[in-house]
């Protein structure tokens, strides 16, 4: 299929406005953690304060998005989103002061916690758009659609912190963060604007159809834990990356290194949109993890940069469809009452991973070289895709051996 698929889905009517809007205020998110890092270095030259204030940042978004969500999903998207647009510029604001009084770093620490707590996760809601907007016949749509979410948010995380390290090393830290403020707040309020492509809030939908609205799911928990263990890949190999790069002699490469398997991504996740699989998205995430932890293997391999570039441009293109998949499988595997939830979940289950695996693959790193990073990214692909194995014959047995199978044998035969 040609990249028709992708123009198709955006002559959508109103699909293009929404995913346009957001996509705008997604180059936000991606700016706001790292501009916090500059903001806070910049006044109190301090990396410990700024690592601290990020942190609050941080783990307010893992906690309070999914608690947003769940009030978006009640009382829907145009009514949630602009009070919290609100609240968040606001937050934005009193860090700033905060941060310019020279104030303690508890207190910025508290300010980063507001941020965090109110930022939206427009990430969520343009998804959950799509899965409502797909809903029924063209539901095929979805995994091309959830393809070109992924590209957005990747190329909002190779813009984003790009634009605002060079503002930041330009002798301007503030300014990174009023403009990572304000294309989120202009974004999603652009966003919100769209509300003939909305989802119905919980409110409008049956009694019956929000008494089914749960996210107590096997299938759902599976799939954060697999958002865990990714997360706990990025954060990993983040550290091992650059570690490596050191310990060659050559901690300019980490960059390029980075982009590489950035632009890997971009490209892998661009292809796998195009095209339609007949496989299962089951057996699709089976391979894709599979391929994951095998390439991961190769990094004990590498002994150059060059060598270790190779490597990422491989595992790199494997993670793209993972993430597509994942999006796909929870929308299957829950209620549209509690979309937004699930797909926040999942990012924060990725965010939490990564945050993580940065504490535990420093350690690693000091204790054994980055040979000891990339054992822990190594170590969660291989659990996810042992994870996925599982599953699948799980879900095997219960098709060869379940309820219709034991009914049929305890039918009684006729005479």
């Amino acid at each position: 299929m040609s990249s028709a698929t992708y123009r198709t889905l955006l002559r959508t009517p109103g699909a293009a406005a929404f995913f346009l809007t957001a996509a705008v205020g997604r180059v936000g998110i991606a700016m706001t953690s790292l501009g916090i890092v500059w903001l806070v270095h910049g006044r109190t030259d301090s990396y410990a304060d700024a690592g601290l204030v990020t942190g609050g940042f941080a783990v307010a978004e893992a906690l309070a998005g999914p608690q947003v969500a769940r009030l978006i999903d009640r009382f829907g998207q145009t009514r949630v989103l602009p009070p919290a647009l609100i609240a968040h510029a606001a937050s934005v604001a009193m860090l700033l002061t905060l941060v310019a009084g020279g104030s303690p770093s508890w207190l910025m620490t508290a300010g980063g916690v507001l941020v965090g707590a109110t930022i939206p996760q427009l990430g969520a809601l343009s998804a959950a758009r799509w899965s409502a907007l797909l809903r029924g016949g063209r539901s095929t749509g979805l995994p091309t659609a959830f393809a070109l979410e992924s590209l957005s948010n990747a190329l909002g995380y190779l813009v984003g912190p790009a634009l605002v390290s060079t503002i930041g090393a330009g002798g301007h830290p503030a300014l990174g963060t009023v403009l990572a403020a304000v294309l989120v707040v202009v974004g999603g309020l652009a966003f919100a604007a769209q509300q003939s492509t909305a989802p119905p809030p919980v409110s409008a939908l049956a009694e019956g159809t929000r008494a089914r609205g749960s996210l107590l799911r096997p299938g759902f928990a599976v799939l954060v834990a697999h958002n865990l263990a990714i997360g706990v890949y990025f954060g990993a190999m983040q550290v091992s990356v650059t570690a490596f790069a050191v310990e060659h002699g050559a901690p300019d490469a980490a960059g390029p290194l980075f982009a590489v398997s950035s632009c890997s991504g971009l490209l892998a996740g661009w292809l796998y949109g195009l095209r339609r699989w007949r496989a299962k998205p089951r057996v699709q995430l089976a391979v894709a993890t599979a391929g994951l932890a095998l390439g991961s293997l190769l990094l004990f391999a590498a002994g150059s940069p060059l060598g270790l570039g190779f490597v990422i441009v491989l595992t790199g293109a494997a993670v793209p469809p993972i993430l597509v998949l994942f999006s796909v499988l929870a929308e299957s595997a829950v209620h549209q009452a509690v979309l937004t939830q699930a797909f926040t979940w999942l990012n924060s289950a990725g965010a939490a991973g990564a945050a993580g695996a940065a504490a535990i693959s420093g350690w690693a790193v000091d204790a054994s070289g980055a040979t000891g990073g990339f054992a822990a990214a190594t170590t969660a692909a291989a659990t996810t895709a042992a994870a996925t194995m599982a599953v699948l014959a799980a879900a095997g047995i219960r098709a060869r051996y379940g309820p219709k199978r034991q009914l049929a044998r305890q039918e009684p035969t006729r005479p």
